[in-house]
């Protein structure tokens, strides 16, 4: 086997990790991950979390704040990635019962976890409480059922609430109720000394750094008004929404937009279907993440932290740190960006009944993909030793193992300059943060991808493969 060149008819070329790179370069020991644990695979490697912690740490110690991260479990379901997460003195976001029950059996800190599922069982309420950890209300019945179960115990239930920050600029939203809702119920209701409100939490669509910033000012308002009725809130909880970037070429994510809007209706010389992915013909799609970004992590965080509200003089670093007041976060892709990438085999090539080229991968399109309509970071091909049958040079799409129409792995149409064939593998690169789990399906009963992690010393399975869910 050898590693050869494969890329978007408009390249999107991946940043790699220096491990990515040593695990491709060597093409047996590939081929010997998918023959033992099956097509796809998903393969992690941990260490790029510690950087990525510390570019934020470091942002936030300029600023002189208390800082705290929460690393967002549903961002990938290895255990391995809770074990690296506390290493690195990380709390975890959880947001299922059976996230909440592997984070307590894995030995996280009952202070380091935040449960903030969209819809809570009573069972994960049950076990919130009991574990004392801290719980993000979202809503008024929440805050009832939580009422009720807490009059049942002795010790307090801590609990954050989430927010809806209310600002034009900022979209309206599912998650929380706005700060005079929150008011009006604590008014509303005795909560004597069965639970406290320890913190403000709010979700935010997008990775707008302005957005942030608008968010954290009107929870600290939100905060003074907590203070003046009794309550003592410690912290505000950004949560996610982290910017990273998977592909280092601005040039590249231009051209790729600029000609992706500009196709006539019906060439497919880029997309499958001429799809415009959500573009139009002066911005790009928003149906898609932003795989290029100029502002992530550390500098973002920066600022955030520096944005001065209007008929405000301080920062809102200063003000934090004025008030006293933790901030938190709950990054999941951003954490794990460099962290892992999946790996499948060719099962086939053809061509559609019109004649345009296709490479079918033993793999589904829910194994890479998020919620976005698709991954724009070019994957990468290892040419088998011995192909199992002539490789055929030129571009094609991937299709996937569904049987429906649309199974298309990418709907970027991609090259294959020295040709591809049954037995070869491709790599996608960079795909821990989301795209491996978030949407991934068992349809047709194919089994769900298998999930390999670095000890340091062998590649070996994560011990999610020993869960039954």
């Amino acid at each position: 086997m050898m590693q050869t060149k494969m890329y978007g008819t408009a390249p999107l070329t991946a940043r790699l990790e220096p491990w990515m790179e040593e695990l491709l370069a060597n093409p047996v020991l590939c081929k010997k991950l998918v023959e033992t644990h099956g097509s796809p695979v998903n393969i992690h490697e941990f260490s790029a979390m510690g950087r990525n912690v510390k570019e934020l740490r470091a942002a936030a110690a300029t600023h002189e704040i208390d800082f705290q991260i929460f690393y967002a479990r549903k961002a990938n379901k290895t255990l391995g990635a809770i074990d690296q997460a506390v290493r690195e003195e990380c709390g975890v976001d959880v947001a299922s019962l059976n996230e909440l029950r592997q984070c307590l059996q894995r030995g996280v800190r009952a202070d380091r976890i935040i449960v903030s599922a969209a819809v809570k069982s009573k069972d994960l309420l049950e076990l919130a409480i009991k574990s004392a950890v801290t719980i993000s209300l979202d809503n008024e019945d929440e805050f009832r059922d939580v009422l009720d179960l807490a009059s049942r115990g002795s010790e307090a239930v801590t609990v954050a609430l989430r927010l809806v920050i209310d600002h034009p600029s900022v979209p309206p939203t599912r998650f929380g109720l706005l700060a005079g809702q929150w008011l009006e119920l604590l008014t509303e209701v005795e909560l004597g000394n069965s639970v406290k409100v320890t913190g403000i939490h709010f979700h935010l669509n997008g990775y707008s750094a302005h957005a942030r910033s608008l968010g954290i000012n009107q929870a600290l308002a939100v905060i003074k008004e907590l203070q003046a009725i009794g309550h003592e809130p410690t912290f505000v909880d950004m949560g996610g929404g982290i910017p990273m970037s998977y592909v280092d070429s601005a040039e590249q994510w231009r051209d790729f937009w600029s000609t992706l809007a500009h196709l006539p209706t019906g060439d497919e010389t880029l997309t499958w279907k001429s799809d415009r992915l959500g573009a139009s013909a002066s911005t790009p799609g928003s149906a898609v993440y932003p795989y290029h970004q100029e502002l992530i992590r550390g500098p973002w965080l920066e600022q955030v932290l520096r944005y001065v509200p209007e008929s405000e003089s301080s920062s809102i670093g200063s003000a934090l740190s004025s008030a006293q007041i933790q901030l938190r976060c709950e990054p999941g892709r951003s954490l794990l960006d460099g962290c892992g990438l999946t790996l499948a085999e060719v099962a086939f090539t053809k061509t559609r009944s019109d004649g345009v080229p296709l490479v079918g991968l033993h793999m589904n399109r829910t194994q890479c993909r998020s919620t976005s309509a698709d991954f724009l970071v070019d994957p990468i091909l290892i040419h088998a030793e011995h192909p199992g049958r002539t490789r055929k040079v030129g571009s094609a799409f991937l299709v996937g193992a569904y049987c429906i129409e649309e199974e298309l792995l990418l709907r970027r149409r991609l090259e294959f300059p020295a040709g591809v064939a049954p037995g070869d593998l491709v790599a996608f690169p960079n795909t821990a943060g989301y795209l491996m789990h978030i949407v991934e399906s068992a349809s047709h009963q194919l089994p769900l991808a298998a999930n390999v992690m670095w000890d340091g010393e062998k590649w070996l399975a994560d011990d999610i493969e020993q869960i039954e869910l």
